[in-house]
């Protein structure tokens, strides 16, 4: 059961606001139909017939497309064809892409007066736009600057020098460290912590000493950063995540990272320390990036990967051993153990055969 929308729509009312944002399509929708009242989204399975639903044509979702009750689906040609005739639809080229620009105006967050909660605790030098909002047992340090629109939750806490750009949410105790920056409309979960110290040691006879980590945490626009991910300050330059960077929840971004222009990594995931990852890459749940590598532009890891080395040549990779039964799986990992072996004894073979592979066997 989905939660309750903040305003309903007409099925016309919704087929303008799709025109209005640019959602290719055949947009159009029968007089007859265009009074029909959207109070809400839900599933295929689950939707009533006050609320809309999408369907991107996959056959996966073909049974549940057929029997849907929902009273408006967003789909495209081909998955028109497999929803009953008497099923409103909007036809467009990306129905998701339609679907998402939909609940953003359904579920539009109620607009929140502007003003500083009573408990909440700000220095004398920080600056706060009067279109701000500052909720309940919220701590701001000294020189922070927080501009027009921005809102910070609940119990956040938000260091010394610290800049919050336009429009930007902090839902809940996120804690923002001293002098970490941070663009505009930005969307940032409860428990997120920005700007904590890296994890940067040296050795002194044995005994480890913390380096002071000096750089910061430089934020662009349109960033959304999940329910407590952490990201570290540069330990001598700064952690840079770019403008229109995803992040999930969980996630562990080390110091001295950067992170280029909307990539977006899936939670657990973790990238150790002066990593980098190129444009448009997207990084799926718990991968690893060891420290000192670089991604080139779009580049996409497969979930539970571990990346060991550098990657420049755009594609899609992957690592990892599949799931398997516990009897098949030890017997694997001992042969695993023989490859190294296996291959001299597979080379010694071929010299004496005189048949050597072809750089692209070999590859």
């Amino acid at each position: 059961m989905s939660i309750s929308a903040s305003t309903s729509a007409s099925v016309g009312e919704i087929a303008d606001w799709l025109g209005a944002q640019g959602v290719d399509g055949a947009i159009d929708v029968a007089p007859d139909e265009a009074a029909t009242r959207i109070t809400g989204a839900a599933s295929l399975a689950c939707a009533t017939a006050e609320q809309v639903s999408y369907y991107d044509g996959d056959r996966r979702s073909a049974d549940l497309a057929a029997s849907t009750q929902a009273g408006l689906v967003l789909t495209n040609e081909a998955g028109r064809e497999q929803l009953p005739e008497t099923v409103c639809c909007l036809v467009v080229d990306q129905p998701r892409l339609a679907f998402a620009r939909v609940l953003e105006r359904l579920y539009a967050l109620p607009a929140r007066p502007a003003g500083v909660h009573t408990s909440a605790v700000v220095d004398e030098s920080a600056t706060i736009d009067p279109s701000a909002r500052i909720d309940a047992q919220v701590t701001v340090g000294a020189g922070a600057r927080i501009g027009p629109k921005v809102v910070i939750g609940p119990g956040c806490v938000i260091g010394s020098n610290v800049v919050i750009g336009e429009a930007t949410r902090l839902l809940a105790r996120v804690t923002v460290l001293d002098d970490s920056l941070i663009g505009a409309r930005c969307v940032i979960q409860p428990g997120v912590v920005i700007g904590s110290d890296g994890f940067g040691l040296a050795q002194d006879n044995g005994v480890w000493r913390r380096v002071p980590q000096v750089g910061r945490v430089v934020i662009g626009n349109d960033v959304d950063i999940g329910a407590n991910t952490t990201i570290d300050r540069g330990a001598l330059d700064d952690t840079v995540i770019a403008d229109g960077v995803k992040l999930d929840n969980l996630i562990q971004i080390a110091h001295n990272v950067r992170i280029g222009e909307h990539s977006a990594i899936a939670g657990c995931a973790g990238l150790a320390g002066s990593s980098e990852v190129g444009r448009h890459c997207t990084l799926g749940g718990g991968v690893g990036l060891a420290g000192h590598l670089t991604l080139t532009d779009n580049v996409h890891v497969t979930g539970m990967s571990m990346v060991t080395r550098s990657i420049h040549r755009p594609g899609v990779y992957s690592a990892g051993t599949p799931l398997d039964t516990n009897e098949r799986w030890h017997r694997n990992a001992v042969r695993f153990k023989q490859l190294d072996r296996l291959a001299r004894r597979v080379k010694q073979l071929e010299k004496r055969l005189g048949d050597s592979p072809t750089p692209e066997e070999d590859s």
